[in-house]
């Protein structure tokens, strides 16, 4: 299957059986029948192993030909990863993307003895703070400035220092670009947004080709007990079908607004990376095949953003991104984002496009 388009449709499914379903229905269990020798079954207690979970990796390790091991959430694995961390190491990660990572490295791992430094969202900056860093972390495109990193060329400088690169991915997911083929050696991204992209479920997955940071991962989620739900991982193997599809209308409506918003002169600061006119398109163009359904714009200030949401139909307030529905947020109001009071970050969602444009239109036109 060399095509994305198929390979989410079939991916981690079992073999067909006569009489039974496409995709068998989570198994619910705490132990296992297990009896004897507990190797003779790769089931005994489910905080170890659920036959749900794997079937789900195995849908996401085919879409990065990886190993891929699912966690609770997003911050499950965004923790697995750099919580591994101990004195003398050095962490260089985004101040300008998702703060859970700012937020772990301030309060757990500052405080037992990891140094870490923190850099913009720009090559320049994170090749400066790289000597004698453990471990690299990107988020590209950046959450919410939408700024692009080449991963290839980082990849390779971090490992001349001996540092391992890890990539969020969360906003790309794996169709959209595949870290571990630039050279990365470890990929996180939240299963919560567009990978299962019906904003009703919270799990995380980190995949890796090396075997021994796989291993490493799962005995971390055991002993923290970070361990996804099988409903969960049911709901978003299920929903991993139609990831292409989703994405495919969901990057137009997102580009489609983009050029929308670039018209207007009560708009300003829009950014989204598959617009020729975004800084950071020609490096997106480099590695990526698409460019999510975000876009992040500014009005010229609070009230002004706030009334814009207010009056949109179809643009649902909401602080999430990559779902089937239209959602945006002032995302100021959080107080952990260097951006304008009246910046909005906006994820498209799969309605149609003129519907969409012809709401955002009016919208603005209502607060102009």
């Amino acid at each position: 299957m060399s095509s994305d388009a198929t390979r989410v449709v079939h991916a981690g499914l079992p073999a067909p059986a006569q009489g039974e379903p496409f995709l068998p229905g989570p198994t619910f269990a705490a132990p296992y029948h297990l009896t004897g020798d507990p190797s003779s079954s790769p089931f005994g207690y489910q905080r170890d192993a659920n036959p749900t979970w794997q079937r789900y990796e195995a849908a996401l390790g085919a879409l990065e030909g990886a190993e891929a091991v699912l966690f609770a959430s997003g911050m499950a694995a965004v923790s697995a990863v750099v919580l591994a961390l101990g004195p003398g190491d050095v962490l260089v990660a985004p101040a300008d993307g998702y703060p859970g990572i700012r937020a772990l490295g301030r309060e757990h791992l500052a405080p037992r003895g990891v140094e870490v430094r923190l850099v913009p969202t720009d090559e320049a900056a994170v090749r400066a703070a790289l000597g004698g860093a453990t471990l690299v972390w990107l988020e590209t495109p950046s959450n919410p400035g939408l700024d692009v990193v080449p991963i290839a060329s980082l990849a390779e400088a971090a490992h001349a220092v001996g540092a391992a690169l890890a990539v969020d991915n969360t906003l790309a997911t794996a169709l959209g670009q595949r870290p571990l083929d630039l050279g990365a050696d470890l990929v996180v991204t939240s299963c919560s947004k567009a990978l299962s992209g019906h904003s009703d479920l919270v799990l995380g997955v980190v995949t890796t080709r090396a075997g021994e940071r796989a291993a490493a991962l799962r005995e971390w989620r055991s002993r923290a007990g970070a361990i996804p739900g099988p409903f969960e991982a049911w709901l978003a193997h299920r929903s991993l079908a139609t990831l292409d599809v989703r994405l495919e209308r969901a990057g137009a409506n997102a580009l489609a607004l983009a050029e929308l918003l670039a018209t207007r002169d009560d708009v300003s600061g829009v950014r989204h990376p598959g617009r020729p006119g975004d800084p950071g398109h020609a490096t997106a163009a480099a590695q990526m095949t698409r460019f999510g359904s975000v876009v992040g714009f500014a009005l010229p200030d609070a009230d002004r953003a706030q009334a814009f949401l207010a009056r949109s139909e179809l643009v649902t307030e909401a602080t999430s991104f990559g779902g089937l529905h239209t959602t945006a947020e002032r995302r100021a109001r959080w107080g952990t984002d260097a951006v304008p009071e009246g910046f909005i970050r906006l994820s498209a969602g799969i309605e149609a496009a003129e519907d969409l444009l012809a709401d955002v239109t009016r919208a603005l036109d209502a607060v102009r």
